[in-house]
């Protein structure tokens, strides 16, 4: 069985697009039941966690995505072989693993020695989604990735690039040590970011130039 959840909560696309990129593997949803995005690894510290059961296979959960795997792998289904989380909207490259709730919730996965995928798919300039090429890409790269499962203590990190003519390579690379864009300004007492995504620092080689020049970036997190 593979666990399916996200950040962006159970009635977002990304997270049918994903199920859709398992062509027919048994898959069970545990997934936020409202959008979390950036959420990091936020947990429930010990209040209540809600479970909405809407079909057999899914479950709407009253919390984070890192709640979400664990309530799917201590609860739900402890036998389950893998962790997906996605398909984000929006790109999850470099240091943002760090603010991420769909690594996050692959993160906790690890922890929890389960292996994990996050995939997320890179918006440039605001340009809309298309979903059924998200599920074509992402079914290459699950095909590629769940027949190598990771090491204990590590998972995969993928994003998908934008629109493009040419048919994407998978690449694995590392992880992009830049930081993102901290440009700012302050008015009237109030602090704001201005900084654009798609011009953030990149290491070259690294997730986010693989993404940025049209290629499926695909990086190994090591925990331990």
């Amino acid at each position: 069985m593979i666990i399916l959840t996200n950040d962006d909560g159970i009635d977002a696309p990304g997270i049918r697009a994903l199920q859709a990129a398992l062509n027919g593997q048994p898959s069970l949803i545990v997934a936020p039941d409202a959008p979390l995005s950036g959420c990091s690894h936020q947990i429930n510290r010990g209040g209540p966690i809600a479970i909405a059961q809407r079909s057999k296979t899914e479950y709407a959960i009253g919390g984070t995505p890192a709640d979400c795997t664990r309530v799917a792998l201590s609860y739900l289904h402890p036998e389950a072989d893998w962790v997906l989380s996605g398909i984000n909207a929006g790109g999850n490259l470099g240091s943002d693993i760090y603010v991420s709730g769909t690594v996050a919730a692959v993160r906790e996965a690890a922890l929890l020695r389960v292996p994990g995928i996050a995939l997320s798919q890179y918006i440039d300039r605001r340009q809309p989604i298309d979903w059924t090429r998200a599920t074509r890409l992402a079914a290459r790269v699950l095909a590629k990735l769940m027949g190598q499962r990771p090491p204990p203590g590590r998972f995969w990190n993928v994003n998908l690039p934008c629109l493009s003519e040419a048919d994407p390579e998978l690449v694995f690379c590392p992880c992009c040590t830049q930081p993102l864009p901290t440009d700012y300004v302050v008015e009237d007492s109030q602090f704001r970011y201005v900084g654009a995504y798609a011009s953030r620092l990149r290491d070259a080689g690294a997730d986010v130039e693989v993404c940025f020049e049209g290629n499926i970036s695909i990086t190994e997190i090591c925990l331990w």
